[in-house]
């Protein structure tokens, strides 16, 4: 309150006490408006804000998350005011240095130093501190060189004003390559697990039958009921380990060698993804989480064939955006492209699985364009840098090129799928629905997009969560998607330059 006073003269109070008649001194109506004059006084005084009003007002760190990816690691301050800040990247070592302005050291920011894991693939550690009064400096020491992004993004759905720090690799992977890798490794170790099972038979072949051994197949034979003797033949076959089930089950006869003669790749895309939870349950179970573990076991169960290999736009929990997902589709040349979600309605009755493939001339239904437009709200709840995507008239022509051609496809598609699900699980509706979903639109790849059910109903929100009913629901999804190749087969080898 002195700095308040300041503007005062000093002798104030003697010239008051010298010159000024008293109260009793003035007349009647003087009176009064000295009066007026001092309880105008004491009220500006009292709307003075004490210290403690003062430190209350002070920025409040909501949340502090950390989101870890071999694409990118993604770090988020949630603030209930809008935070300034000023990045820089330095080297030797390399870290991203970040100031923070109007915002005082608190527990929330320190809680960020325990939040990044050992596996994190960008950031080595984290250091915060004090660097100025009402500036606070995080440190981010890195594991390599990095492309950061620095933004904000203003309240929405349950966020309040959030801070971004995307940490970018300099080089972006090449996903056709990782596929291919993972092709050979996968052939590599089954090979090796071939060899390790005639070598196991040879070793028991060419053992000799010692003392110990005689004892422990008496022991054998003691414990298990006598059966009837077997043939030369027949304890050959036992021990020999059985041939490698067929790679899978549900590719059809009619796929001719000559068809199947070249790689078949296809995209897999988890919707929501860290930021973004998707829909939420009525027990919490998170749209986010399920659609992931669905689409995690069908990239298994279609990487089982060898000359099918799945890529994933998401294989952990963190953000992508719609149009990052398209252009990760088109980059490996998909030949199609599935997006997986789980979503809720207003009403907990709502149920059934529901197909849907791009429209271009507007919603099948109402449903139809209800889901379209709450699909294509995830980037603003997820958190797109919007500064980056300049050309952004540009991109939007380039997605909505999508032709008659693909829509076809994608119907075609999206039948054998839904015909599937509808053996395994009540369909919201009988056909494949049609609405404008961003991520449906690759130009050249045919894209479905499967409402596996709404989580919002208790009944259904049970079944996703039965990793048995997973196992089913992926089996109808890999079925149906057998099906559209055994009468759509790609016709012609792609060239996938890596």
């Amino acid at each position: 309150m002195n700095g308040d006073m300041t503007g005062l003269p000093s002798s104030t109070a003697d010239t008051t006490v010298d010159t000024t008649p008293t109260l009793a001194d003035l007349p009647s109506r003087s009176r009064r408006k000295a009066l007026g004059r001092m309880g105008a006084t004491v009220l500006s005084f009292s709307v003075l804000p004490a210290a403690p009003a003062l430190a209350a007002s002070a920025t409040n760190i909501v949340a502090v998350r950390v989101w870890p990816a071999s694409d990118y690691t993604r770090v988020t301050i949630e603030s209930d005011r809008q935070l300034a800040a000023k990045s820089f990247m330095a080297a030797n070592p390399d870290r991203l240095v970040i100031d923070i302005d109007g915002l005082e050291l608190n527990a929330g920011l320190k809680e960020l130093l325990g939040k990044v894991k050992p596996d994190d693939p960008f950031i080595a550690g984290v250091r915060v501190g004090q660097n100025q009064p009402r500036v606070v400096r995080i440190v981010l020491d890195l594991k390599q060189t990095v492309a950061p992004q620095v933004f904000t993004i203003e309240p929405v759905a349950a966020y309040q004003n959030r801070l971004v720090l995307d940490l970018y690799p300099t080089r972006e992977r090449d996903p056709l390559l990782d596929l291919v890798r993972g092709k050979e490794a996968a052939e590599t170790a089954a090979a090796q697990s071939v060899n390790d099972a005639l070598g196991e038979l040879i070793g028991r072949i060419d053992r000799p039958l010692t003392a110990a051994s005689s004892a422990e197949q008496a022991a054998s034979a003691a414990a298990t009921p006598p059966q009837r003797p077997a043939s030369s033949t027949a304890i050959a076959k036992i021990d020999t380990p059985p041939p490698p089930s067929p790679p899978l089950k549900e590719v059809a006869p009619e796929m001719s060698q000559t068809k199947l003669d070249r790689l078949i790749v296809i995209a897999i895309d988890p919707g929501h993804g860290g930021e973004d939870p998707g829909a939420i349950g009525p027990t919490g179970l998170r749209e986010k989480d399920v659609v992931l573990a669905i689409g995690k076991k069908l990239r298994d169960r279609l990487n089982a064939n060898p000359r099918i290999r799945v890529m994933m736009t998401r294989d952990a929990d963190f953000f992508v955006p719609l149009n990052e997902r398209v252009r990760k589709a088109r980059r490996v040349q998909a030949d199609l492209f599935v997006s997986i979600h789980a979503d809720a309605f207003i009403t907990p009755k709502a149920r059934g699985a529901s197909v849907f493939a791009l429209s271009t001339s507007g919603a099948s239904s109402t449903n139809a364009r209800w889901m379209a437009d709450k699909e294509n709200a995830a980037d603003v709840i997820g958190g797109v840098n919007t500064k980056v995507v300049k050309d952004a008239g540009v991109l939007r022509a380039m997605l909505d090129m999508s032709t008659s051609a693909q829509i076809k496809d994608s119907l075609k598609l999206g039948g054998e799928v839904l015909g599937q699900i509808g053996k395994l699980a009540k369909l919201h509706k009988g056909s494949v629905e049609q609405a404008g979903f961003a991520v449906l639109k690759a130009p050249d790849v045919p894209s479905i997009l499967v409402e596996t059910a709404f989580i919002s109903n208790p009944e259904e929100e049970a079944r996703l969560r039965d990793p048995d009913y997973q196992d089913d629901l992926v089996k109808a999804l890999a079925t149906g998607i057998a099906r559209y190749f055994a009468k759509n087969p790609p016709l012609a080898a792609r060239h996938r330059a890596l």
